[in-house]
């Protein structure tokens, strides 16, 4: 069978204060020398560190607006979901391959659905081993941040408890609570720890909490997560840590309005899980640009998109990952692909106007169609 050679399009990504793009000069070399058409928006990379001359030694095509893009490609290649503005850019036969989180927005799932493009989502791959290879960069990114933001927050002029994380010589450290021992909750309990600040770690999977007591400084406590011991944490919480994730679905709501009356006043929620929703009853989308609202004295911070604040390192650490499934996706075409590769039908989250992941079809109460290998 001759490989069709598609066009791949990369728009500049337009969410508030993001500066990631989806490929990379190595990757726009790749998939020219296998001789696909790369199609890269003016100043895509310039959030990255990257120039258009980049793009062009590499053999890309540089093109001034989104709706040519948008128009000629076949293959869109993105890093967070296609914004409103985007949506009637959106059409049959066009595979879209970015971060899309459907589970916590049903106007985007429905706009996907109208459009007739197939929908292959970044969070739900999952390889060999049950993991999600392209989910994991960016979490160990945001675990990261999190802590970074929360320092930063605690001060006073941020409306925090004008609190140094570490403390000093005859000053108590900070209490950290970290709800979710997973990539996240991890590498945030790694560098609160590193800083000095007194960590708890809660989770229900005790096989993790158990490698992770193994392998943690001695000022991380791992605690089993249940409503009891989540609230006893709370209670001392300087810094709380919000890092759930169930696959594909929305996130539980852990830390109910109530248990804020609980915190000590100007406490700050850190809620990394607020792309599927939050698992916080009180948390609500920000931006880069406006971070931070309080409710009940507590400070919020539920920024969407916090590892594009971080570009250049976000986009090179994505991109280690996503490129051979580019590749994959440009060299087979999306049926081809998905027949070939479970991981790249695990991502097909909506396909041909269809909802093809079990958790957002049921997060939305919609019809389920499974694809082989999906789910």
């Amino acid at each position: 069978m001759t490989e069709k050679k598609l066009i791949v399009g990369v728009p500049a990504e337009i969410k508030n204060h993001e500066y990631r793009v989806a490929l990379t000069p190595v990757g726009v070399d790749e998939l020219y020398r296998a001789g696909h058409q790369i199609l890269i928006q003016t100043g895509a990379g310039l959030g990255s560190g990257i120039s258009d001359q980049d793009y062009l030694k590499h053999g890309a095509t540089i093109i001034a607006t989104r709706e040519e893009i948008w128009s000629r490609a076949d293959l869109i290649v993105k890093v967070k979901e296609p914004l409103e503005l985007e949506w009637p850019l959106m059409r049959k036969s066009q595979v879209i391959f970015t971060y899309f989180h459907f589970a916590a927005d049903e106007k985007l799932t429905q706009a996907v659905m109208k459009s007739g493009a197939t929908a292959v989502a970044y969070e739900t791959i999952k390889d060999s081993s049950g993991h999600l290879p392209l989910l994991t960069p960016m979490s160990e990114v945001a675990g990261r941040m999190s802590i970074q933001e929360g320092a930063k927050y605690l001060e006073r002029p941020f409306e925090g408890r004008g609190i140094l994380l570490g403390g000093v010589p005859g000053v108590a450290p900070a209490n950290v609570v970290i709800l979710g021992a997973g990539v996240v909750g991890a590498n945030a309990a790694k560098v609160a720890a590193g800083l000095g600040a007194n960590v708890t770690l809660l989770d229900i999977n005790l096989d993790r909490l158990r490698y992770l007591d193994d392998v943690m400084p001695k000022n991380v406590t791992t605690l089993f997560s249940d409503r009891h011991s989540l609230r006893h944490s709370l209670v001392t919480a300087d810094l709380l840590i919000g890092a759930i994730l169930i696959p594909g679905a929305k996130a539980p709501h852990l830390v109910k309005r109530e248990d804020l009356k609980i915190m000590l006043p100007r406490a700050v929620i850190i809620d990394v899980a607020i792309d599927q929703g939050g698992c916080v009853e009180t948390s609500r989308p920000t931006t880069h640009h406006q971070p931070t609202f309080i409710v009940d004295d507590i400070v919020h911070y539920c920024v969407t998109n916090m590892p594009g604040a971080v570009g250049r390192t976000s986009t090179f650490a994505l991109t280690n990952v996503t490129l051979p499934f580019v590749l994959q996706l440009a060299k087979m075409g999306i049926e081809g692909a998905s027949e070939k590769s479970r991981a790249i039908a695990s991502g097909i989250n909506i396909f041909e106007g269809k909802i093809t992941n079990s958790a957002v079809a049921q997060t939305f109460g919609m019809p389920f169609s499974p694809i082989a290998g999906s789910n």
